[in-house]
């Protein structure tokens, strides 16, 4: 089967699910519900296609596809500061309440981390970018044991907030998040196109790229802050979803059997609607809401992950 195809059924597939969303026991209150199903399906697409185009651009520069841009510690910085607001100014402050204040400050801080990262690493020469998630790792488990300190000392009526915002949702965004959050994704689509044709050569190592002519090392550096930026929007606008970027991008590597970043772009993004959709689908009729979508992709992502790594000891 061509890709073209594929794409074409993994398309349909993701219209129908949406559609079973969208429409599926409606009640007498349309005007209520098929604007806040809207605003759900609007939020999973953000959120699927920022995360997808990020993993496989990631996966592509780190020329390895059991990694995804968490690795670098966004997530856990993102419970670091949600966790740190309410530590140090309650659960009453600003930074909380107002959602639009919330997404802001989280998103400038992840993109200051990341930017002061890559500066600080990549200032030297020989620096590369197993050397940036070495570091990136080491700094998302401080994170995660700061978070973990503050957590206990909290009031634990607090902790219900912090808690919350451990978890993915998408059943209470803001429109003017989702309005901003499109326009961010825009700004990103645009200022990544001039980079698009470099990443199937990139794909064939650091050696091969540079020996074709690429400025490597610049190519890198401005993908790198890509990634964040989308971590970044989708982190902030619903929370941390670890294993969705791993599960979507190699699911589209298998499916389209294909090198080609264009088209498993436009696929991984695809099955990364199909998955949130379907999640939320069974989150709301399977557990009615008695779970999260990020507690069921962490489940099945985790156990593609421990597939990939049987499956790559047994190539080794």
């Amino acid at each position: 089967m061509k890709i073209k195809a594929k794409l074409i059924i993994l398309a349909i597939v993701a219209a129908a699910v949406v559609a079973v969303f969208m429409f599926q026991g409606l009640g007498s209150n349309l005007d209520y519900i098929l604007p806040s199903r809207g605003k759900k399906v609007l939020a999973i697409i953000v959120t699927g296609a920022a995360i997808a185009f990020s993993t496989v651009i990631f996966q592509t520069i780190t020329n390895n596809r059991i990694l995804t841009p968490s690795i670098i510690g966004l997530d856990s910085l993102y419970l670091l500061v949600q966790t740190a607001i309410i530590f140090f100014a309650g659960s009453n402050t600003v930074t909380i309440i107002n959602k639009n204040v919330n997404f802001s400050v989280s998103i400038v801080i992840m993109m200051l981390f990341a930017l002061l990262l890559y500066q600080l690493l990549f200032r030297g020469e020989g620096r590369n970018i197993y050397f940036l998630l070495l570091v990136g790792l080491i700094f998302g488990t401080f994170f995660e044991s700061l978070s973990s300190f503050m957590q206990m000392l909290i009031d634990p009526n607090e902790f219900l907030i912090v808690q919350d915002r451990m978890f993915a949702s998408f059943n209470n965004v803001s429109t003017d998040l989702l309005g901003l959050s499109i326009i961010c994704m825009l700004i990103v689509s645009f200022y990544f196109k001039p980079f698009a044709k470099y990443l199937d050569v990139l794909a064939l190592g650091k050696e091969h790229a540079i020996n074709l002519g690429i400025k490597y090392d610049y190519v890198v550096k401005r993908l790198l802050i890509i990634i964040v930026i989308l971590i970044s929007i989708s982190t902030a606008l619903v929370g941390p979803i670890t294993f969705l970027g791993l599960l979507v991008a190699n699911i589209a590597y298998e499916f389209l059997k294909t090198h080609r970043h264009k088209p498993l772009i436009i696929g991984a993004i695809l099955i990364s609607i199909i998955a949130l959709i379907g999640g939320q689908l069974i989150v709301e009729r399977v557990f009615t809401f008695a779970t999260t979508i990020s507690v069921i992709i962490n489940f099945a992502g985790g156990v593609y992950f421990i597939y990939l790594l049987l499956k790559e000891s047994k190539t080794w």
